[in-house]
């Protein structure tokens, strides 16, 4: 093996792919994860893994573990999107949000550190979102989860950090991924008689044109593998479209009942 042994989670599309094919062409022992493995094909090993699941996480990281000898980098990528008003939002629904997004990377970090701690060496990239910043409309659970990455991520790097273990955040903007496919809607939220059916429909239309327009999974892929081969550094880095960079700074400087407004008039929601 030459490099360093890589565990990408969430590896069949998108960001986790990207980031998966380019440190495997840098010349990294890439293992990257997948509910459906046989679904797909790559040059980099796939293994089976539901990060819902404890089972599944513990027997993949076993699998790695026997196979490498050790993980050294853990990139937490597998996300879900579920999109709908808060009031339309089962609680069903949230719950299968947190499970994916929140205690999904728990989950693998929890099997994948006792490792780190006793080589005193490993990198974990958690991967966010800049709606982990602002509280995005009709995708408030998304929000609420990537909201608890921030703060889990920040935890984690504070208890780490004497163990020689890194722990970063990445937060896209948008990005042209499968994405928009593979949005969850909320059931109620696809009811017409909901009183939020018409600006959900609208809002969800602006995101899903930003995000066919967004930038592309290697910028992301790019910025993993300068913080896997250390040429990028920080305790959280931010990737994505320079206005949506721009907006999410704005959320700390203007004031808020003015930020508050300006995100109201934008989306067309009133006030």
């Amino acid at each position: 093996m030459s490099g360093k042994v890589v565990l990408v989670t969430g590896a069949s599309s998108g960001i986790g792919r990207a980031i998966a094919d380019l440190l495997h062409a840098r010349g990294h022992s890439v293992y990257g994860t997948s509910r459906r493995p046989e679904a797909h094909t790559a040059p980099w090993r796939l293994v089976a893994m539901d990060v819902m699941d404890d089972a599944s996480v513990l027997a993949a990281v076993t699998m790695v573990l026997a196979e490498a000898g050790r993980i050294d980098v853990l990139v937490n990528n597998a996300g879900l999107v579920v999109s709908g008003a808060v009031e339309d939002t089962s609680i069903a629904e949230a719950r299968r949000s947190f499970e994916t997004n929140v205690l999904g990377p728990m989950r693998v970090a929890k099997a994948v550190l006792p490792g780190m701690r006793e080589r005193r060496a490993g990198l974990v990239v958690n991967v966010g979102s800049l709606a982990g910043r602002i509280g995005m409309p009709f995708q408030g659970i998304y929000s609420a989860t990537k909201f608890a990455v921030e703060g889990l991520t920040e935890a984690l790097r504070q208890e780490v950090a004497g163990f020689g273990i890194a722990v970063t955040l990445v937060a896209p903007g948008d990005t042209a991924t499968p994405v928009v496919e593979n949005r969850v809607r909320a059931t109620a939220a696809t009811d017409p008689a909901s009183p939020y059916a018409a600006d959900f429909a609208r809002v969800i239309a602006m995101y899903e044109k930003d995000e066919k327009a967004g930038a592309p999974p290697s910028a992301v892929a790019g910025l993993v593998a300068g913080l896997v081969e250390g040429s990028r550094s920080g305790a959280r880095r931010v990737v994505g479209p320079a206005p949506q960079r721009v907006l999410v700074a704005a959320r700390n400087l203007v004031p808020g009942p003015i930020f508050r407004w300006g995100m109201s008039l934008y989306f067309g929601l009133k006030r």
